[in-house]
């Protein structure tokens, strides 16, 4: 399947075809690429590409050669591509899934080409990694970016560019509250993100500033943004709605459904697993159990930050707990002491005591 995607505001033409997407420059572009395959800044590439690496759906991603750069060339020769005028990203995301998105202001023009999906691979900044060796191994992108300048700018600008980008990212991420999967943080991006930047060295409009203080800043900042968001949403389902799920919430905290039956059981031997699963899975949507749940939540992250003490997170949780046991008509739980371990066990018995509570109503009026 080949397609003409799009043409950009440049000239420059963009291409799906070989499960890639391509952009051929039509005149002299400066790149700067975080890509191990000629990464780097440049001003004499032809084109740029992303290419989804699977063998198939389900599939593991394919290795054309014994290491990433040696495949990667062998990947430009059959986009047929001067594998030494190219720099070009990998991934496990779907081409079909990318997402182009454009804004202006007045003459400048700032497109993304996202694809992406953080659904294995989310991590914070800082997490804990085990991956060290001086040769690079093969790593497929799993937040792409191809981001498109139409403007000329210093060698400076575009690595400030690169920075506003990438900080575009992160607040997508975190404006849906997508957990880490090494971690208790919220995610800022994956293990394997890639990102090009792309500026029009033709045209007559120089920029100098690409920061949040710039009006190309701002344009980069609201385009990446849209398009991630759009990219996991169409990738992996990821979006608001998806969230709106206190176990979606409360998974960077180790927090599942199946965990949290077996201490429910220990309590309650008549009610079986499916019924309690139920239950449970419509519990965790409902408005007044996710608003307050989100902000216990964020007492937790608060702590973990050392924003608050323990003695306040543990004060601002009793109180949480307390008012969705009103709004449930429970009993409160009392939470132990300050401790993460102590706010998670409180919340997870105040959930289930709420379950038991309507299992057993609903017992009653069978």
């Amino acid at each position: 399947m080949s397609e003409h995607l799009c043409n950009l505001s440049t000239g420059d033409k963009v291409y799906f075809y070989d499960k890639s997407i391509v952009i051929y420059f039509q005149g002299e572009r400066k790149v700067l690429s975080t890509s191990l395959y000629n990464g780097g800044y440049h001003e004499d590439y032809t084109a740029v590409y992303n290419y989804d690496a699977k063998q198939g759906a389900g599939m593991p991603c394919e290795m054309l050669a014994d290491t990433y750069v040696e495949h990667m060339q062998l990947v430009s020769k059959r986009l047929a591509l001067n594998p030494d005028k190219v720099s070009g990203m990998g991934t496990a995301a779907s081409m079909e899934n990318a997402v182009v998105e454009t804004l202006s202001f007045k003459e400048l023009t700032v497109t993304a080409i996202v694809t992406g999906g953080i659904e294995t691979n989310g991590g914070r900044a800082g997490d804990p990694a085990d991956y060290y060796k001086p040769m690079p191994k093969p790593k497929y992108g799993t937040i792409n970016i191809m981001l498109l300048l139409d403007c000329d700018m210093p060698e400076g600008t575009m690595a400030r560019a690169l920075v506003t980008c990438t900080e575009a990212k992160t607040a997508a991420i975190q404006e849906l509250l997508e957990g880490s999967k090494y971690s208790n943080g919220i995610a800022t991006g994956s293990g394997t993100d890639q990102t090009i930047i792309i500026a029009n060295s033709e045209s007559e409009l120089y920029m100098e500033g690409a920061g949040k203080h710039s009006k190309l800043g701002e344009l980069i900042g609201k385009t990446v943004k849209n398009a991630v968001k759009k990219a996991l949403a169409k990738q992996s389902g990821l979006t608001p709605a998806k969230q709106h799920d206190v176990f979606r919430r409360l998974k960077r905290f180790d927090i599942k459904a199946g965990d949290m039956w077996q201490s429910y059981s220990a309590q309650d031997a008549v009610v079986v697993k499916p019924e309690y699963l139920l239950a449970a899975e419509k519990l965790a949507k409902e408005d007044i159990m996710l608003v307050y749940t989100s902000l216990y939540a964020h007492l937790l992250d608060q702590y973990l930050w050392e924003l608050i003490s323990d003695k306040e997170m543990q004060m601002a949780g009793q109180q949480l707990l307390k008012v969705l046991a009103e709004q449930y008509a429970v009993e409160a739980e009392l939470i132990d002491e300050g401790t993460l371990a102590a706010m998670l066990a409180a919340w997870q018995k105040q959930f289930n005591k709420i379950i038991a509570h309507r299992l057993q109503q609903t017992a009653q009026e069978k």
